[in-house]
């Protein structure tokens, strides 16, 4: 297993993108943002892409996207909220690098998700709700999960580089 590359999953609005910028800081790596690498391919955000192509569309450009990643060593990439979720995607993620889970509640994730129509897949509640809960069940299967409950995106990675430490075999090299 390649120990120098780390996927932050997680469901939408957990802090991936905050706290990945953070920990590729701290490690001095290389930080990738899968939805922001979507949006200058696309050249339209996330709901665009969700409104005019649909959720199939996006998936397909997700994928391509961690295929353009998966050779670069020594960068912390911030995943979508459904990439992990794919078994295809969540197998080459594992495969590539140590996958970490940022794990929050959903009453936090809420609160924190813009009623802007940013999030596509947020405008529902009861559908959220069930889309959060069958995501959970596939990022338990990450590696290494860290609780982010209301926690500053330092403390998180501080979180993160002690689970990547103490974790059975050398995560970092």
């Amino acid at each position: 297993m390649n120990t120098d590359k780390v996927y932050l999953v997680g469901f939408m609005a957990s802090g991936k993108s905050t706290v990945g910028r953070h920990l590729a800081a701290r490690l001095r790596w290389r930080f990738e943002d899968i939805d922001h690498l979507i949006e200058v391919r696309e050249q339209k955000t996330v709901a665009e892409i969700f409104a005019r192509h649909g959720e199939a569309y996006f998936r397909t450009v997700e994928r391509e996207m961690l295929g353009v990643l998966q050779p670069l060593r020594h960068v912390v990439i911030a995943t979508g909220g459904g990439t992990f979720a794919d078994p295809d995607n969540r197998a080459m993620i594992n495969m590539d690098g140590a996958s970490v889970w940022i794990d929050v509640p959903l009453n936090e994730l809420v609160a924190r998700i813009p009623l802007d129509g940013r999030r596509p897949l947020a405008a529902d509640r009861p559908a959220l709700e069930q889309l959060f809960a069958a995501r959970v069940d596939k990022y338990r299967l990450a590696h290494l999960r860290v609780q982010a409950s209301r926690s500053s995106a330092s403390v998180v990675v501080d979180r993160i580089l002690d689970a990547l430490h103490s974790a059975p075999g050398n995560w970092l090299s």
